[in-house]
């Protein structure tokens, strides 16, 4: 039974078509996959559906949603949304369960509120949801909170659930969990558009792909969609440690969630930080950029200690140490062109004149892929992905000694993911900056880092050379993360 259809969708941004004369087709019980490069319209499609207009663009067209026109009211939960970044979705002031109630309210009496949450989380891979109900947003992991948000959009039990990169900073067994609720989710008969740059995950759930490419929406064979090749790693340059965590210890108010962390980056050196959801991966990362204060033990920069506080670090220091966030949207102000931002790095951490930074700025930019028309627009008008590249660019216009990378391939097509991550292999070559790199990407950890480190429960449970830690995986924790990553090879070797 078609749920959607859509005729002659045309999609303008200024003078340039992103989509043009698209017809298509949603089907109850069915996947339908829409991939296509960072920036080439899936979102905008996407919020089509739900009869909102993305800034600066122009729709044009004709959707009938369940039978009734798309810019017409249908019943409340009909189209259930799950947006890339999931804190758009969260509020941050708002404990997880008083909002999620609150949606519950809409769609059944009060006496099946609790019941309809509850019903919610396990069907996002929440099966514990009742302890979480009491946090705020910034206490859940990156994909904690997409759980949370996917939640959100069962809970209206919708005929067509949109999912905007559900896989983005899940980890890979709740990437095979999700995996196989997504189709739990279309067996009930829902239909789903799925809206991805997981290539692996398209080929594992979906039973129809489109594809946008140069304006044109069309159907793609599934077998077809191949990974580019991938960057060709680098050998480690030698130096001394750069940074040093001895014994750190943090947590929030419900409790511990790092335990006497021990770690030594030396500059040149790409480190991995592996784990599952929630595990304490972002938590260190914050720590070292002194945006979480920690508890106990210390962090030291070249042998000389940081201050757990940012604002009591010293400009030198915030240069010598820079984080690109997992949510890269919430990391720009809303207000101010993205080229005005990303080169402000440059005019407070490196002295550069405005006109100056703003050159460079726009130079690196267009180096990974956004030219100066599109870096001149407000974060709004960007995709997740492009924002991502900005980030970086942000970070690296600091030149810094360290640079924290918090799950930034995520938002990103193919192959802009393998542009990003030789750019990354080009600055370690050139400044000899030490990389953190915290990660849920398997691909991107066998090709780049020199050294991961695992982590279960707030604990390192393995480390050493990826190579070794990938192929003989000692710890339960590190096999299931690889077996996940990689289904096949653990398939053939359950077989052997």
């Amino acid at each position: 039974m078609t749920v959607v259809a859509a005729h002659d969708v045309t999609i303008t941004a200024g003078d340039r078509t992103l989509l043009s004369a698209a017809s298509f087709t949603l089907r109850a019980g069915q996947i339908t996959a829409l991939v296509g490069e960072s920036g080439s319209g899936k979102t905008t499609l996407a919020r089509m559906l739900l009869g909102e207009t993305s800034p600066g663009m122009t729709v044009s067209g004709n959707v009938e949603i369940a039978g009734s026109a798309g810019d017409s009211s249908f019943a409340p939960g009909t189209v259930g949304y799950i947006p890339q970044q999931p804190s758009a979705a969260l509020n941050p002031v708002r404990r997880v369960g008083s909002v999620l109630a609150e949606i519950a309210r809409l769609h059944v009496p009060k006496a099946q509120v609790r019941e309809r949450v509850l019903e919610a989380l396990r069907q996002a891979q929440m099966p514990d949801g009742q302890r979480y109900l009491r946090r705020y947003p910034h206490q859940l992991s990156g994909g904690q909170q997409q759980r949370v948000v996917l939640a959100q959009a069962l809970i209206g039990r919708p005929r067509v659930l949109i999912a905007d990169e559900p896989t983005t900073g899940q980890d890979p067994v709740i990437r095979a969990q999700l995996a196989a609720e997504l189709r739990a989710v279309a067996e009930q008969g829902i239909a789903i558009l799925l809206l991805t740059h997981d290539l692996d995950l398209v080929r594992e759930v979906a039973d129809r792909v489109l594809s946008i490419e140069g304006g044109c929406l069309g159907e793609s064979d599934v077998d077809s969609l191949v990974r580019p090749d991938p960057v060709v790693p680098q050998e480690r340059q030698s130096g001394d440690p750069v940074l040093q965590v001895r014994g750190l210890r943090a947590g929030h108010r419900h409790g511990d969630v790092l335990h006497d962390i021990d770690l030594e980056v030396g500059s040149g050196e790409r480190v991995a930080v592996l784990g599952r959801s929630g595990s304490g991966k972002t938590t260190l990362a914050r720590c070292i950029a002194g945006l979480h204060r920690y508890r106990g033990g210390e962090i030291l920069l070249d042998g000389r200690p940081l201050s757990p506080v940012l604002r009591r670090r010293s400009s030198e220091q915030l240069a010598r140490v820079q984080y690109v966030f997992q949510d890269a949207k919430a990391s720009f102000s809303e207000f101010t062109p993205v080229l005005h931002q990303v080169a402000r790095t440059a005019e407070r951490l490196r002295g550069l004149d405005q006109a100056e930074a703003r050159a460079r700025a726009s130079d690196e930019l267009a180096a990974l892929g956004l030219p100066e028309s599109s870096a001149t627009r407000l974060p709004s008008r960007l995709s997740g992905g492009e924002l991502q590249r900005a980030a970086l660019v942000r970070a690296m216009l600091a030149e810094p000694e360290v640079l924290i990378c918090d799950e930034i391939t995520s938002g990103l097509d193919a192959r802009r993911r393998e542009d990003l991550l030789g750019v990354l292999a080009k600055l370690q070559t050139n400044t000899g900056c030490a990389l953190l790199m915290i990660t849920h990407d398997l691909l991107a950890v066998a090709t780049l880092s020199h050294r991961v480190l695992v982590f279960d429960e707030g604990r390192v449970v393995e480390h050493g050379r990826t190579s070794e830690v990938l192929d003989s995986p000692h710890h339960v924790a590190t096999r299931a993360l690889v077996q996940a990553a990689l289904p096949e090879t653990a398939a053939q070797e359950a077989g052997s």
